[in-house]
């Protein structure tokens, strides 16, 4: 019982060091990494998927096939990098993503669409996205 009350005393700490490592990551990653995969550049500019607070993709309007098998793909891709960095931060999948999430929407460009924190989909103006109070 005392090592589950130590690990929850500690979550908070191993989820700020997540998201630093996260951030780290991200800063490292090419600007360019998007543009890898013209589809999924596509379908955000377009606003056809977006981010969501959970740490996925998710569809703003009705997709396409092609459309939801490139984002299903890609979180399939996030789920699994999530578990990996949520055991190496002693975190749990869920709040290693959600985490990721609020990154992932407070990166979003102008014109891209993001899940506000009522769940409803906005389009990223030229100011901050709203995000969930939670975020870091």
């Amino acid at each position: 019982m005392n090592a589950r009350i130590n690990r929850t005393e500690h979550r908070p700490l191993a989820l700020a060091a997540g998201g630093a490592v996260l951030a780290l990551l991200i800063a490292a990653a090419p600007a360019s990494a998007q543009s890898r995969d013209p589809a999924y550049a596509a379908a955000r500019a377009s606003g056809q998927v977006g981010e969501k607070a959970d740490g996925y993709l998710g569809f703003p309007t009705a997709p396409s096939a092609e459309v939801r098998h490139m984002a299903e793909d890609i979180n399939i891709k996030r789920k699994a990098v999530y578990a990996e960095k949520a055991q190496a931060a002693s975190a749990t999948v869920e709040e290693y993503a959600f985490t990721s999430g609020c990154l992932a929407i407070a990166r979003t460009a102008p014109g891209e669409k993001y899940q506000g924190p009522d769940g409803s989909w906005l389009t990223r103006g030229a100011g901050a996205p709203q995000r969930d109070s939670r975020c870091p």
